[in-house]
């Protein structure tokens, strides 16, 4: 007998399937419950992930899909300065898919919230003819640690939390536009499939953050590219920036300047870019590690200039992935 189908188990054959991914406590009632901390107040996020828009079989397994998932939103809560409290998950999916497609798919969610002891606290089902999961991911913040885009300031540093561009060079090795050296390989496909949010620099920033230093940390996460995260704290700061570096993976013999572009604008490497004063990433440089990198200051001029050796460009956010976009 081959693999079920959604359809011959149906939703009520489904449910109790997939509500043992969540814990005990939050099984079988309408809604989920969670208690704040004290003085923390709730940061929400939502994401949706569509079929041959943001994965698709040729190169996204669906235990990967899962990761991918749960990676995304939790990568949002962490450019907040916030830490998980629950995600969950609705999916509408066609009643054709196999079953042990949509178990991978809990799986790999699980795999991924294992990391950061986030748990599932709920979600929905529903058929479709395109599968598509919608995640809400819920995080604590400290109301006076909270990371925002608009407080960039003049001479603040720019930091990357880590490399930037393997992502977009698995996805292309996978669709074949290119063939990946061997040492790169592996390590762009695994960023692709199942990046790791950088949940871990959140307490870092309060480690680093030097005495008699108020608060004042400006950032979001570089899942829609390097260029746009920059961009986008620029804009809602009302300043500029000069980039005059970049985190590029190591690749020997593949092109240079493909290498920029897939920094720039590949996305989802679901870093952290953040402006901070200079003394205080210093600090935080440190202890990021080597892949971290500072790439530049805030300016007042409220333009973004690359400025890489003989490159120069202005950038822009119409270079990036946008939905709607005419191709």
């Amino acid at each position: 007998m081959g693999d079920r189908s959604l359809g011959d188990l149906g939703e009520q054959g489904l449910l109790p399937l997939m509500q043992a991914f969540c814990p005990p406590e939050q099984r079988g009632d309408d809604a989920a419950i969670l208690t704040p901390p004290a003085g923390q107040q709730l940061v929400v996020s939502s994401d949706v992930l569509v079929e041959g828009v943001h994965f698709s079989n040729a190169t996204t397994p669906p235990e990967a899909i899962g990761w991918r998932a749960a990676a995304a939103n939790l990568s949002d809560l962490a450019a907040m300065g916030a830490q998980p409290a629950g995600i969950t998950l609705a999916l509408a999916l066609p009643s054709d898919r196999p079953l042990s497609w949509l178990e991978a798919i809990y799986q790999g969610l699980e795999r991924c919230l294992r990391q950061y002891d986030c748990p599932l606290i709920g979600g929905d089902l529903s058929r479709s003819p395109t599968a598509t999961l919608a995640v809400t991911a819920l995080g604590w913040v400290d109301p006076d640690r909270v990371i925002r885009r608009s407080t960039a300031q003049v001479d603040d540093w720019i930091v990357a939390t880590g490399t930037h561009g393997l992502s977009r060079l698995g996805l292309g090795h996978l669709l074949q536009e290119w063939v990946l050296p061997e040492p790169v390989r592996a390590r762009a496909i695994a960023a692709h499939q199942t990046p790791y949010p950088r949940l871990d620099v959140v307490p870092l920033l309060t480690r680093s953050q030097p005495p008699q230093t108020a608060w004042r940390v400006a950032g979001m996460d570089s899942s829609d590219g390097l260029a746009d995260a920059v961009l986008q704290i620029c804009r809602a700061s009302q300043v500029g920036a000069v980039i005059d570096a970049l985190p590029l993976p190591q690749a020997a013999d593949f092109d240079r300047d493909r290498l920029i572009q897939a920094a720039l604008y590949g996305g989802e490497d679901f870093e952290l870019v953040l402006c901070l004063p200079a003394d205080w990433a210093q600090a935080l440089l440190t202890r990021l590690g080597d892949e971290a990198q500072a790439i530049g200051r805030i300016t007042a001029e409220p333009i973004v200039q690359l400025t890489i050796g003989d490159l120069y460009e202005i950038l822009s956010l119409d270079r990036g992935f946008q939905h709607f976009k005419a191709s």
